[in-house]
């Protein structure tokens, strides 16, 4: 697959919200990246069992969600709305329960876009259900050729963006993560991650060709936001974190290497760093995925957002309504704020950007390596690698440093028993092996490999 060798966007002050340098038009009309930033709204069930005997009562409840939110969307004259839809687990073992329910928002969509002129387009977003095995099988199986069924059968029915939370990876990242150990995550996700990336959006590329939508984005979320919540839980340094988010976006790319055009996928913190390599369009979530996760990230990620999400919020009834519709009117208000400024001009527009930085950036090292200066310096330091595993190392020292630097400069707080880390991740990274064969068979003669099938990585 071919490599991105330089950056679609260079200069910090066009690495900003709503705009992209390769917008992607929808069917309906919606130009994501093109000057108007969306809402994005994403959902689930309340707390029950999902089976044989309940889907149907699964399906009322999506019929509902899907209804309450298309009404407040035109009811607040919302210019277009992106709806995701992430599958639980049995309805991509039972690809029929998960596509039935994707005609049903299609059809309700459909519906308001007739009536009403509401624009709308769909991402449709299956789990991964291969880590449901242990050692999970990757490349074959049940699990997976379910998983391509249900991504097959919702692109036929028309849901016109492909995503995916993928796990190549985890099996060693996740003990990596809790163990601070630098080199296993840059193993999982740079070596593992960037193998099972190719494999997997290669085949997604093919169905998205075949029914004529599009490959949307993946997500390092089982790996950077697992980190961040393990840091907001005080189980791992926050610098470590940090550092672990600059190397996770050396896997995302990997996806648009093999055919994503964006919107990237919400929970992927790490799009601002993929919107400065590729200029496709990004989602982005912050304060209001706090229903599905905390973060210190809740200004800052709306800095180069062209659609803005609420990552996953229960089918609950709140005082205000239910809360997806809740979470509709929120995402609505943020997005008219942005709309407001790009409205306002390009000057306005980065004034609104700087207050979202800077409101996060000094107060959080996970936030400060995510500034669009911050971004576009990792983002470079990856695209000059000649390959994954160099661009893993690079972009961990370069977040080092930057790290470093800021709090040199009195830009970011770093607490004073985290400082020590900073050295040790340096000398880590800049004792691993220049060559990517050594570090494999240094890495595989340390590692459990019972814990992960080494064919499927090419291993």
């Amino acid at each position: 697959m071919p490599r991105y060798q330089k950056l679609a966007i260079v200069d910090p002050a066009e690495l900003r919200f709503g705009i992209a340098p390769n917008p992607l038009t929808t069917r309906h009309g919606m130009t994501i990246g093109g000057g108007i930033v969306y809402p994005e709204l994403n959902f689930t069930l309340p707390p029950m069992f999902v089976d044989k005997t309940t889907i149907s009562k699964a399906q009322d409840h999506y019929r509902q969600i899907i209804g309450g939110a298309l009404q407040r969307a035109v009811e607040l004259e919302a210019p277009g709305l992106v709806v995701e839809f992430e599958t639980l687990p049995p309805m991509t073992e039972n690809p029929e329960w998960g596509i039935d329910i994707a005609k049903i928002l299609l059809e309700a969509m459909e519906k308001a876009n007739t009536q009403h002129g509401l624009k709308s387009v769909l991402r449709m977003t299956p789990n991964d259900t291969r880590e449901m095995e242990r050692p999970p099988a990757m490349r074959s199986g049940m699990l997976w050729e379910k998983m391509l069924e249900t991504f097959e059968g919702s692109a036929a029915a028309g849901a016109e963006l492909l995503s995916i939370e993928s796990v190549g990876g985890k099996e060693v990242h996740d003990d990596a993560l809790l163990t601070g150990d630098i080199a296993s995550v840059i193993f999982g996700l740079c070596v593992m991650g960037t193998r099972d990336m190719r494999f997997l959006w290669s085949q997604l590329d093919k169905i998205a060709k075949q029914y004529g939508v599009h490959c949307a984005g993946d997500t390092a979320c089982g790996f950077g936001n697992t980190a961040m919540v393990l840091a907001e839980q005080k189980m791992i340094p926050r610098v470590f974190a940090a550092v672990v988010r600059a190397i996770s976006a050396v896997r995302t790319l990997v996806g648009y290497e093999c055919g994503c055009v964006g919107p990237g996928k919400d929970c992927g913190y790490e799009n601002i760093i993929m919107k400065a390599i590729t200029g496709f369009p990004m989602a982005m979530e912050g304060k209001t995925s706090a229903c599905a996760h905390l973060s210190p990230l809740g200004n800052i990620a709306a800095a180069a957002c062209d659609t803005w999400s609420n990552e996953s919020v229960q089918n609950i009834k709140l005082l205000g309504g239910m809360a997806p519709t809740v979470y509709l009117e929120q995402l609505v208000y943020d997005c008219r704020i942005m709309n407001q400024a790009l409205g306002d001009g390009r000057d306005a527009a980065l004034l609104y950007r700087k207050w979202l930085v800077n409101s996060d950036a000094g107060l959080d090292p996970q936030a400060f390596v995510l500034t669009p200066e911050s971004s576009i310096a990792i983002a470079q330091s990856i695209v000059q690698a000649p390959d994954d595993y160099t661009a893993g190392k690079q972009a961990a020292l370069t977040a080092i440093e930057l790290l470093r630097q800021g709090h040199r400069n009195g830009l970011v707080r770093i607490s004073e028993m985290e400082l020590p880390w900073l050295d040790t991740m340096r000398e880590a990274v800049e004792d691993l092996p220049a060559d990517e064969g050594q570090f494999i068979c240094q890495m595989m003669g340390t590692l459990e490999t019972e814990k992960f099938c080494a064919k499927d990585y090419e291993l």
